[in-house]
């Protein structure tokens, strides 16, 4: 179903301390999070997953993924349930396994929203390329770069993709992608911030000057709030996971949360703890933890 209301998360401050209630529900992201930098799942963490749902936790993935990047989870993890993917936009769910999962939520960017956007950006930072993420299409402007490892379905101007007599208007925008060759990351992600305002809401998960434009409201926080207060759980019960700044509302907004050992200094600052890189298994450290009551 589609939710094109607004919702924004509560959140606590980093420095204040969380309830430590016995957890219910782990959020963890995906790249640079749970998989390690070659994409895969190790042992460790397969084994430390499934001890969290035999010990009565469940486990959502949480990322900036669209759902046909999901088999990388559905294929090695299996029974997991659902997954927030496109950074909020979606919910997945994940057991109908590779290629047949199926969408319980959608909260799209409105596509006069996101041409607004695109516009506002291109004004302010002119030589801005852009992709559209769409339940089941990805299209790119022809000087988009191959950041993905994917065939557009369609070259074009976003403004014509988006446009509302599009071939590809019956189907939800999930987000835009921005790029800029020359900008500065960080600098790209506060310059489109002010540009767009309140038309969306703007992030970044890649170390490059590529930023992924949601509907207002919509991000990883406020999609697990939704989430877990369908399940009745509250944000106490809630173990977060995450490397970049698309991770950082839901790690303020979780009664515990961990940045990787190799997270981008804003995560290391909103987190309320901190574990090992990705690559040494640092979700599997903590959840080994929680279940044996160590953390």
């Amino acid at each position: 179903m589609r939710d094109n209301g607004r919702v924004t998360s509560a959140t606590r401050q980093p420095d204040t301390p969380a309830a430590l209630a016995p957890p219910r529900l782990i959020a963890t992201d995906l790249d640079g999070t749970l998989l390690r930098d070659d994409k895969s799942v190790s042992p460790r963490t397969i084994a430390a997953l499934a001890a969290a749902e035999e010990a009565g936790i469940e486990v959502f993935f949480v990322t900036g993924r669209p759902a046909r990047w999901m088999d990388v989870v559905s294929d090695h993890v299996h029974g997991h349930g659902l997954a927030i993917c496109g950074n909020g936009a979606a919910v997945v769910d994940l057991h109908g396994g590779p290629g047949a999962h199926r969408f319980v939520k959608v909260r799209e960017l409105p596509r006069k929203n996101a041409l607004d956007a695109v516009q506002l950006l291109r004004d302010a930072a002119p030589g801005t390329v852009y992709a559209v993420e769409q339940t089941y299409g990805f299209n790119q402007e022809p000087d988009y770069p191959k950041l993905h490892m994917e065939i557009p379905d369609t070259l074009a101007p976003a403004e014509d993709l988006l446009a509302p007599d599009s071939h590809t208007a019956g189907e939800p925008v999930i987000k835009i992608l921005a790029y800029h060759p020359a900008i500065e990351p960080d600098a790209f992600l506060t310059l489109a911030r002010i540009a767009i305002g309140d038309r969306a809401d703007v992030t970044r998960s890649s170390p490059s000057a590529l930023l992924e434009i949601s509907g207002p409201g919509v991000s990883k926080a406020s999609t697990l709030a939704l989430c877990c207060a369908e399940r009745g759980i509250s944000h106490e019960e809630v173990v977060a996971f995450g490397d970049m700044p698309n991770d950082v509302e839901m790690l303020t907004w979780a009664g515990r949360s961990y940045a990787m050992g190799n997270a981008h200094p804003d995560v290391l600052a909103a987190a309320s703890g901190r574990t090992v890189a990705n690559n040494d298994d640092g979700v599997a450290v903590v959840i080994e933890r929680l279940i044996d009551g160590r953390a």
